[in-house]
């Protein structure tokens, strides 16, 4: 006997019903009906899958890039008094997850060149000691020519982003100047006359991340420390072995501080970006799930259209000793492989594009010859994934959960069906 066989009836007929007759001109447009609900399934669940691995990979590409520059946590100065960062050094190296500890400074001004100025955060580090807490940093220190050599103390060298760089239309060894705000005169009276200062541009620095590579430059400390000396921020930045970590970290390590810095971890620094990507995130899932249940609810019109059809089946059935419940079953069966078989579609269509996005949106970019994702607007310059099944297997699970609720109705409404009146209507 085949296995088939040996399948209840309920899920034989089922299944038979959902591929459609083809004999009458009614049970092929039931079946085309069928069909569209399925695909529209299939479209639904593969939409959903594709833009919550996109939002994904947008959130850890953003993230990775992010703590590629700044430290895990940053330990900074309140008050006039210049810190004891050697001693604040010591302090957090006795934490166990603390692996690199730099000081830093910095200070907010005007870079311009000719008629051009732009707005930058000018950061004071020990070339020595940031490649510890610094992906960047690390990178810039690398070989004989490394950019970072160039900041040594007294010279005034600043490496600025690549983005700044170009727009101050700067090549190395230019003279950049630094507009900063007035400082106090020598009686301690205010000023209303801002500081110029004459740097030298030793050349340009790409992190990938727009924010940065726009608005950042970076010096060596001593030599930033005497542009304005005892109004720049200063502190120490930590690298710690888990970056996950950090909160926890920074919680431990405040009361060591109280009263004279503030302890700041990546993740409350940048709070508001993040949580506004994770706020996305859960209002396009929404939407888009309405998409699936929109998708899931026309196979109630298609199970009210396969009853009217099959009244003379479900009649003989009946008159054959089938059970309500069993005609009820039927239909179940009808709807949930339905809603499986797009289901199983659309998680295989939405992992298929959510895979290759790196290939179909450069694709997609040089058919339109336009850039779908300016880095200026959106912080990178390519499209990222990262499908989860933390993600998928919810949105499997729903898509399935709506087709069976769409088909209670309509099988409930054949399991009513009277056998005489069905068939003296035939």
């Amino acid at each position: 006997m085949a296995v088939r066989d040996r399948l209840p009836f309920e899920l034989q007929i089922g299944w038979r019903y959902l591929r459609g007759g083809r004999t009458r001109v009614r049970r092929g447009f039931v079946s085309f009906i069928a069909a569209l609900s399925v695909v529209g399934i299939t479209l639904g669940v593969a939409a959903l899958i594709v833009v919550l691995s996109v939002m994904n990979g947008f959130r850890a590409e953003v993230r990775e890039r992010m703590l590629d520059v700044i430290a895990h946590v940053e330990v900074q100065a309140v008050g006039e008094a210049r810190p004891d960062l050697a001693g604040w050094t010591a302090i957090a190296r006795q934490d166990p997850e603390v692996r690199g500890v730099a000081p830093f400074a910095a200070l907010q001004g005007l870079l311009g060149r000719g008629e051009v100025l732009r707005a930058a955060v000018i950061q004071g580090i020990d070339p020595a000691l940031e490649p510890a807490v610094s992906g960047l940093a690390a990178r810039l220190a690398e070989g004989t020519e490394a950019p970072l050599r160039r900041l040594q103390p007294g010279s005034r060298s600043v490496l600025l982003g690549a983005e700044l760089a170009r727009a101050l239309r700067l090549s190395p060894g230019d003279p950049v100047a630094l507009v900063l705000p007035p400082a106090p005169g020598g009686d301690g009276s205010p000023s209303t006359i801002p500081r110029t200062v004459t740097l030298r541009f030793a050349g340009p620095f790409e992190s990938g991340h727009f924010q940065y590579d726009d608005a950042w430059a970076l010096m060596h400390i001593e030599d930033l420390r005497t542009l304005m000396p005892g109004h720049e921020a200063e502190g120490l930045r930590l690298r710690l072995a888990d970056a996950s970590r950090a909160p926890w970290v920074a919680q431990r390590l405040a009361p060591q501080w109280a009263g004279t810095a503030i302890v700041r971890d990546w993740s409350s620094s940048n709070r508001p970006w993040f949580e506004a990507v994770a706020q996305q995130k859960r209002m396009l899932g929404l939407i888009l799930t309405l998409i699936v249940a929109v998708a899931a609810f026309n196979l109630v019109s298609t199970l009210v259209m396969t009853v009217t059809d099959k009244r003379a089946d479900i009649a003989i059935l009946r008159t054959l000793g089938a059970s309500p419940r069993s005609v009820m079953a039927i239909f179940v069966v009808q709807g949930a492989l339905a809603g499986a078989l797009g289901t199983l579609a659309g998680v295989a269509l939405g992992l298929g594009i959510a895979l290759n996005v790196d290939v179909i949106v450069p694709a997609i970019e040089r058919a339109l010859g336009a850039t779908l994702l300016p880095a200026s607007v959106y912080l990178v310059s390519r499209m990222p994934s990262q499908p989860l099944a933390t993600d998928i297997v919810p949105i499997a699970g729903i898509s399935v959960a709506l087709a069976l609720v769409a088909t209670l109705y309509p099988s409930w409404r054949a399991s009513r069906v009277e056998p005489a009146q069905a068939l003296h209507e035939e």
